[in-house]
């Protein structure tokens, strides 16, 4: 059975047939109106959603299905102490199909171990939204009609954005990428995506700390709110804000065919005279979530009992009783699940719930 955990759990082909899948619906919406009817899809939201949970129950709706679940923990058997793997194994009764965030990083991928029915990863604290990721690629595709041999920008808290971890992975899948990272020291990519992902895979990757000093190179700009409370200081964040804030006179010097997107919320990093420039594509962006997401729906379900399309095999995931994941934002510190752990090619040691540094 195929799931959704994280963005590399979906081959290149994979998402190339759910894209094509979306542009279907955008131009025949009216053949999907009945296509999931009789189908029931849960939403477990363990933490506060707004676009995210709309755009699933959205997309469901507009496909003919139902949609059931909780848009808060603690109005379910959670606030018991119910854990994910008995909460699971109880939905699953119910649904054709699980969409779940959860502040716990590794909570869907425990999900999934449990679920009869295709569970879907709708964030899982800073660590991934492949779902957003699918709404990116959407976007690019529909922005500059491609998404090989494309650079790509990415501004702001890249430290902690999942969004930019999410969309970074995806994007090895493609030819010719070429992404610049757009950050203040603070916020710079982790370490462990610029060497797993980036170095590993061969991908044409800088750094900067001026966005000005590199506009004229993009076809997409990623932007992301630089977190005043990530600092150490007041005086460090007055001192690298302005940089990192999207104006008019910075997308002056942008090609004309450029694309800005933002995963949002926006608070202060793009001001609203950006909104009305054509190139502006963050508000099409949402609009392209529930799109994609109609066709991911279809696509796993479609999916769910054909041999060629499952999980990839991880056999470098391992146990060790001596180990221990101290992130306490990592399920595995949190609920009694099997503690897995995977070797780098640098012979690190990190958790597969949560990518952190073990040892």
């Amino acid at each position: 059975m195929k799931h959704l955990i994280d963005p590399t759990d979906l081959t290149r082909e994979e998402i190339d047939s759910i894209i094509a899948l979306a542009e279907d619906i955008i131009s025949n919406k009216d053949k999907y109106n009945e296509v999931m009817r009789h189908r029931n899809l849960a939403t477990l939201f363990y933490e506060p959603s707004t676009r995210t949970r709309l755009s699933f129950t959205s997309a469901m709706m507009e496909l003919g299905g139902n949609v059931l679940g909780f848009a808060d923990a603690r109005n379910s058997s959670v606030s018991k102490g119910e854990i994910v793997a008995d909460t699971i194994r109880v939905v699953d009764n119910f649904c054709d199909i699980v969409a779940m965030r959860h502040s716990l990083e590794g909570a869907p991928l425990v999900a999934s171990h449990f679920s009869h029915v295709p569970v879907i990863n709708a964030g899982d604290g800073s660590h991934a939204h492949p779902t957003q990721t699918l709404t990116d690629l959407l976007t690019i595709k529909r922005e500059l009609g491609r998404i090989d041999n494309i650079t790509i920008g990415f501004c702001g808290d890249l430290k902690y954005g999942r969004t930019v971890h999410s969309l970074i992975k995806a994007l090895t899948r493609y030819e010719g990428i070429r992404i610049v990272l757009i950050a203040p020291d603070e916020l710079r990519l982790p370490g462990y995506i610029r060497k797993d992902v980036c170095d590993r895979l061969g991908m044409d990757y800088r750094e900067t700390r001026h966005l000005e000093d590199v506009m004229g190179e993009l076809d997409i700009l990623y932007m992301t709110r630089v977190q005043r409370e990530r600092f150490p200081s007041m005086e460090e964040y007055e001192r690298v804000k302005d940089s990192f804030v999207l104006d008019p006179a910075k997308m002056a010097l942008a090609k004309e065919k450029m694309a800005v997107l933002h995963p949002l919320p926006r608070v202060n990093e793009i001001t609203q005279e950006v909104d009305t420039d054509p190139r502006a594509a963050y508000f099409r962006q949402v609009g392209n979530g529930k799109i994609v997401r109609m066709a991911l729906i279809c696509s796993l379900l479609k999916w769910k009992d054909d041999p060629a399309h499952v999980m990839p095999e991880h056999p470098e995931y391992f146990t060790d009783p001596s180990l221990h994941c101290h992130n306490t934002k990592c399920i595995s510190s949190a609920e009694p699940v099997e503690h897995l752990f995977r070797k780098c090619p640098d012979g690190s040691v990190r958790c597969v719930y949560c990518d952190a540094l073990v040892g």
